[in-house]
């Protein structure tokens, strides 16, 4: 368990000196406890003190880093069981298994396929994150297929195989992009676990059971072999979602650093719609890597799109610059809409102002990401706000004409806009769906 305030102040020195910058060491510890501080401000602490915060102070869930400087991503790092806690922070990565029993042809058409599924949603990028190449054939294959792919993608490197000597011959020509291995078990920890630290290689450890996986992590703990993840092995939707809920709340809640590093789920369907149905799942609760094989395009943003909303900040809204957007091949006459900064309802706004095929101007307003209706239940959407937004961003420069175009849900304000704007205020749908009809017949 995290140590509270008063703990932390049984381990300091008690001298109220002050040097740390606080009045007393009380108010120190309290800092200390909500890791506002570090504790290096103590300049009287002893050694055996500072061991001990030091190592409080380690994220319960090791963070990872996958891939090299060039292309990475990071897994880990979690503080929280549910996300209306705080936030979930490094989102889980989506990968893909190529088995090297494929055609070079076949390898080449998937690893084509898979480096062209990116997606732009509410002005983010969605990527998959990882590659994992699975031994099926002999060892000069597995070299084989491990080149090819090293060659025709960017996306961090998985390798999977049951013989260590294959492994470390693919471990060897693939290093400098520091690829995952497959995996530790209790049988040949030491073999790959030394094979892991020869190449500075994150190594995935597998076991059936928590007491199995604990015992493995602090085997290659011991022989200088720190980032892991952790797997279950092949189980039933249900026991695996339990046994990621649980490896987490053990890391989370009970502190148990033999268990505290990500989770991988490798997902064995062929049916595309159950294949993304369980990562779906697996990612809500609480993968950290989860690996398919289906590549169509409606599968992989249908998952991504999930992982998007689990792993966007409760307590920040997706949101875009607020400034005055032209869509189209705008002119001084176009017409300017009126939307809120917040993603989703500008970005409906700019697919179907689109859609009607009629230039015009967005304007987006500050209301730190809130939408229409809750931004202007907290006096972030009106006619003050609406009006210093204009002048911020230059509308009366842009257009020669004096209509603006507001949502029809808050009509209310069209007359103490038009007071204070200047502007002849136009009121639009209520739904978006209803602006490429509204527009047509504008004029």
């Amino acid at each position: 368990m995290a140590l509270s305030g008063l703990d932390i102040y049984k381990l300091l020195p008690k001298t109220n000196c002050r040097q740390c910058g606080f009045a007393t060491c009380l108010a120190f510890a309290m800092q200390l406890a909500k890791k506002a501080v570090a504790i290096e401000k103590c300049p009287f602490i002893s050694p055996e003190a500072k061991m001990i915060l030091e190592a409080q102070a380690q994220p319960p869930i090791k963070p990872i880093i996958l891939g090299n400087n060039k292309s990475n991503f990071e897994i880990g790092n979690e503080t929280v069981m549910f996300r209306h806690e705080e936030k979930f922070r490094n989102p889980a990565g989506v990968g893909f298994i190529i088995d090297d029993n494929l055609s070079d042809a076949e390898i080449k058409a998937r690893l084509k396929e898979i480096n062209q599924l990116k997606f732009e949603r509410v002005g983010q990028l969605l990527e998959v994150n990882l590659l994992a190449l699975k031994q099926n054939k002999d060892a000069k294959r597995f070299l084989e297929a491990t080149k090819l792919v090293l060659d025709n993608t960017p996306l961090p490197l998985m390798l999977i195989s049951s013989e260590l000597a294959s492994l470390k011959q693919a471990a060897g020509i693939a290093k400098d992009r520091k690829p995952l291995l497959y995996c530790a078990t209790k049988n040949n920890f030491a073999q790959i676990g030394s094979i892991a630290k020869e190449f500075g290689l994150p190594l995935v450890v597998s076991a059936p059971d928590f007491d199995s996986l604990s015992e493995i992590t602090k085997e290659l703990n011991a022989l200088g072999v720190n980032n892991l993840i952790l797997d279950t092995g092949k189980k039933s939707v249900t026991d695996k979602i339990w046994d990621l809920t649980q490896l987490r709340r053990q890391a989370l809640k009970k502190s148990n650093r033999s268990l505290g590093y990500p989770g991988l789920v490798i997902v064995d369907k062929t049916d595309p719609y159950e294949e993304a149905m369980e990562a779906t799942a697996y990612i809500a609760k609480y993968a950290g890597i989860v690996l398919i094989k289906g590549t169509a395009s409606w599968e992989i943003i249908s998952i991504l799109t999930l992982r998007q909303n689990i792993y966007t900040d409760p307590q920040k809204p997706l949101q875009i610059e607020s400034k005055l957007y032209p869509i189209g091949q705008v002119n001084p006459n176009s017409p300017v809409l009126i939307t809120t900064n917040f993603s989703l309802s500008y970005f409906t706004v700019l697919g179907e102002v689109e859609a009607s095929k009629i230039p015009a101007y967005i304007l987006s307003v500050d209301t730190q990401g809130m939408s229409v209706l809750t931004a202007w239940a907290a006096e972030k959407f009106n006619a003050e706000c609406i009006t210093k937004s204009l002048g911020d961003h230059g509308v009366k420069n842009a257009i020669k004409h004096k209509n603006l175009i507001i949502p029809g849900y808050v009509a209310v304000i069209s007359g103490e806009l038009a007071d204070k704007s200047g502007f002849q205020i136009i009121v639009g749908p209520k739904e978006a769906a209803g602006i490429p009809a509204f527009l047509k017949n504008l004029n």
